[in-house]
């Protein structure tokens, strides 16, 4: 397994797993609850921190446990790399119009940053999944 493929492996778990326990503990609130009383903010911010500082870690013991793969990237890794960014963008694009369209019809912050915040989401799964596709099926 090449070394960008397990970056894409480490993003998309982790991407996968803060996003769940963020969107438990947070839409776990919503039932019977004024939305405009519900702590997101801080939540939002924190699962932020720890994806950022999961993949920083990730990727320090993925580069430590295999020194020699960590340096080699091919014309084949950056072609896979740029394939799935654009995934990425066409992603987070579409899905951008959600919260687009939440702030048109005015409504609650907490829904526009949490369609913003699935978006985000959504687009570095969709962009890890493509670049792990095209690594295990050729491109």
């Amino acid at each position: 397994m090449s070394f960008g493929e397990k970056r894409s492996w480490i993003y998309v778990v982790s991407a996968l797993v803060v996003s769940a326990v963020y969107f438990a503990v947070v839409l776990g609130r919503v039932p019977g609850a004024d939305v405009r009383r519900i702590a997101y903010v801080w939540p939002m911010l924190t699962a932020i921190g720890v994806a950022v500082v999961l993949n920083i870690v990730a990727t320090v013991v993925a580069a430590i446990t295999s020194p020699r793969e960590r340096d080699k990237e091919d014309e084949r890794d950056k072609e896979i790399n740029r394939f799935g960014e654009y995934v990425g963008f066409y992603v987070v694009s579409v899905c951008a119009l959600l919260p687009l369209g939440l702030a048109m019809m005015e409504a609650e912050h907490f829904w526009i940053a949490n369609a913003l915040y699935l978006a985000f989401v959504l687009s570095s799964i969709a962009s890890s999944i493509v670049k792990i596709v095209a690594y295990r099926r050729g491109f």
